[in-house]
Formats: C-alpha cells, structure tokens, sequence
C-alpha cells in the first residue's frame, strides 16, 4: 500500500466511517492537534524520569484512540470506530498521578515558566500543545458532539504535564523558574 493517496492535494480529507471535510475543518483541527500533542508525549519519555514512562505510554494509547475517535464523525453510519477515545477511568488514572507527584513536590507559590532541566522544558512544551488541542475540541464541541471525557482528560493531562515538569525539576534539584513582573 502506497502513503500518499493524493485524495488530499484539493484541500480535503476522509473521515473514518466515511465522509469528506475540508482540512481546516474543526474535526480535523481538534484531531490534527490531538496528533501533535501525541508527538510532544513522545519527544517528553526520551529524557523523562523511568517511573514517570508509563504514564505518558498510556496517555499517548489514550490520545492515539481520541484521535481516532475524533476523526470519525458522529453521524457516520458505516466502518466508525466504537471506542469513545477516552474514558473516566483515564481522567481518574491522571488524577491520581498528579496527586502522587504533587505529594513530592513544594508547594506552589508563584508562576513558572516553561524551562529548567531538558526533560521539564519537554513537558512544558507537551503541555502547551496540550492546551492548543483542548481549545480545538472545545471549538468542535460548539457545532458537533465530542464526549465530556475527552475535555475532561485533556485539561488533566496539562495539568499532569505541569506537575510532571516540576518534579523532574525537583529531583534534578533544580529550582523552578519562577515569574516576576518587571520593573518599570
């Protein structure tokens, strides 16, 4: 099987289970950023502490099904996909990975921003795309049905990407970076 079908070169693309949409269609958008954001999960397990791999393993399996989810319409009667993507269970799965990273954190007493050691400055990236592909599927969720799980679990996982950059920070013993207005 060929990569390129060339079905695309007119500015459209298939939907699973059937269908045609413009590529800047929301749909397309929320799934295209879901994809990007999977890819910064990625670049973030190559320098990220072992005990913290499985959880991102599972979120890019959790992504990689909402995407597939997202990419399906919901009207489409042939060949869609069943699984919803996400489920709360997933959303519970980050909660609970928060709160056992955040026990081993100080406590939060000004802004941060993105940087510090390599692998927190990945997290910090995977977390603002993480914020890019929530504002998509919010935008989609406006005109057509996209599950609750699906907002609940992406605002999680940024704020798991956060804390995931702060303790990498910690254990590096390396202060966060902490924003301050400037003066004048």
């Amino acid at each position: 099987m060929k990569i390129y079908t060339k079905r695309g070169d007119g500015g459209e693309t298939d939907l699973a289970g059937g269908g045609r949409v413009a590529k800047d269609d929301l749909r397309v958008e929320a799934y295209g950023a879901v994809d990007e954001l999977n890819s910064f999960v990625g670049l973030a397990l190559i320098d990220c502490s072992e005990d913290l791999r499985a959880g991102l393993k599972a979120a890019q399996r959790t992504l990689f099904s909402m995407g597939s989810a997202l990419a399906t319409h919901p009207d489409a009667t042939s060949g869609a996909l069943s699984d919803p993507g996400v489920v709360d269970g997933d959303v519970d799965a980050l909660e609970a990975a928060i709160d056992a990273a955040d026990a081993e954190l100080p406590e939060l007493r000004a802004f941060v921003l993105p940087g510090g050691t390599r692998a927190a400055a990945a997290f910090h990236a995977a977390r603002t795309v993480c914020r890019r592909a929530e504002r998509r599927c919010v935008a989609l969720s406006r005109d057509e049905a996209v599950e609750a799980a699906v907002l609940r679990y992406l605002n999680r996982l940024s704020d798991a990407l956060f804390v995931w950059a702060r303790l990498e920070n910690a254990r590096a013993e390396v202060p966060d970076i902490e924003w301050t207005r400037r003066d004048g």
